[in-house]
């Protein structure tokens, strides 16, 4: 009985966990490849992007899947008869809970080291990618044929072509200062025959033009200033794309337990939190499971689901608090003990705890 249970539970922790996770995948896998096409990542990046991106959720569906699985494994079997048949056997609460709590173990095991450590790393090298990416992107050498945007949109680059010596030919540059009060709303056009981006790689880059000239006046009006040139530069600052390095969900769990800055503490106990959770939330589906004569299998499912987000959403304003300086005990400790009251009074609910049900007589 105890391989048939755990057999159960299991198959349905892999299902609900699968397709959980497919669904935020392909919220995911949009939200990468917006951002892939509008920064022209390479196809290597954004496979590497959707990998570790995904890994953070993981300490999401994990512990509610398991939650899942148990209401729909133990609710197949209520509402089929068969826990009848295994109750009139003289199995109680703590029947049923053995063999699960060997597969709450493991889930409790995997997920101390998916918070602890494998997610942070994810989190910093998939951070590290795509600062890289965007570097690549906004620092590299322009390419004919494109239009080239820096600083926040508002300047525009375009070469028709290029030589072999690297020199852009038919070059036009927008400058748009319509939004800068300072400015008055101005425009710059600027058109080259030939142009050179010196600086390619770097933040401080200067585009040289040659032999071309400069329109600048604010649209909508007739007064334009134009100016031929020989020669003129354009200098471009860039900035340091900064990778959000000292986010706290990056940092080692090492740096957390040595940080006394509040939002690194709240990241800590967040950490803590994902084992845990998953432990009170099985004390609870075991007897939130248990189903009324005739009750449909998935009777109890939408119960559930209003546990789970109301205990998510406290554990998320706890970490909050934690973050405006409230102690860690109050921000999350208080959550973790309702809902273990929660599961304790619904066990109190069943058959008296490590005593086993009394055996009835089932017809034949």
């Amino acid at each position: 009985m105890d391989r048939y249970l755990l057999r159960e539970v299991a198959e349905t922790w892999l299902a609900v966990t699968g397709v959980l996770l497919v669904i935020l995948l392909s919220n995911q896998l949009a939200r990468v490849l917006s951002q892939a096409a509008a920064n022209d990542f390479p196809r290597t990046v954004v496979l590497s992007l959707i990998g570790l991106t995904s890994a953070g959720y993981l300490t999401v569906i994990v512990p509610i899947g398991f939650f899942l699985a148990i209401l729909l494994a133990l609710g197949r079997m209520y509402h089929e008869s068969e826990m009848a048949a295994i109750q009139s056997c003289g199995v109680g609460p703590a029947g049923l809970y053995r063999p699960i709590a060997y597969l709450g173990l493991f889930i409790t095991a995997l997920l101390v080291w998916l918070s602890f450590w494998a997610i942070p790393a994810a989190s910093a090298r998939a951070q590290q990618i795509r600062t890289e990416a965007l570097q690549d992107a906004q620092f590299g050498l322009l390419e004919p044929g494109r239009f080239r945007t820096f600083g926040g949109g508002n300047v525009v680059f375009y070469a028709e072509r290029v030589d072999d010596n690297g020199i852009l030919h038919n070059v036009n540059v927008f400058v748009d200062r319509t939004q800068d009060p300072e400015s008055q709303g101005e425009l710059e056009v600027w058109v080259a025959t030939r142009a050179e981006q010196r600086g390619a790689g770097q933040a401080d880059q200067m585009f040289v033009l040659y032999d071309g000239e400069h329109y600048k006046g604010v649209p909508g009006k007739g007064e334009w200033q134009i100016t031929h040139f020989a020669e003129g530069g354009y200098p471009i600052r860039l900035g340091e794309i900064g990778g959000r390095a000292g986010k706290a969900g990056m940092k080692s769990t090492n740096e957390l337990l040595q940080s006394s800055d509040p939002r690194d503490r709240a990241e800590l106990q967040w950490r803590i939190s994902t084992p845990v959770m998953a432990l009170i939330l099985m004390l609870i589906a075991v007897p939130l499971a248990r189903l009324r004569p005739r009750q449909g299998r998935f009777g109890r499912i939408g119960i559930a689901i209003l546990v789970y987000f109301i205990y998510s959403q406290l554990l998320a304003a706890g970490r909050a608090w934690i973050e405006g300086g409230v102690p860690e005990w109050i921000g999350m400790g208080w959550v973790h003990m309702a809902a273990l009251a929660l599961g304790l009074w619904l066990l109190s609910r069943e058959a008296p705890f490590g005593k086993k049900a009394r055996p009835v007589a089932v017809p034949a």
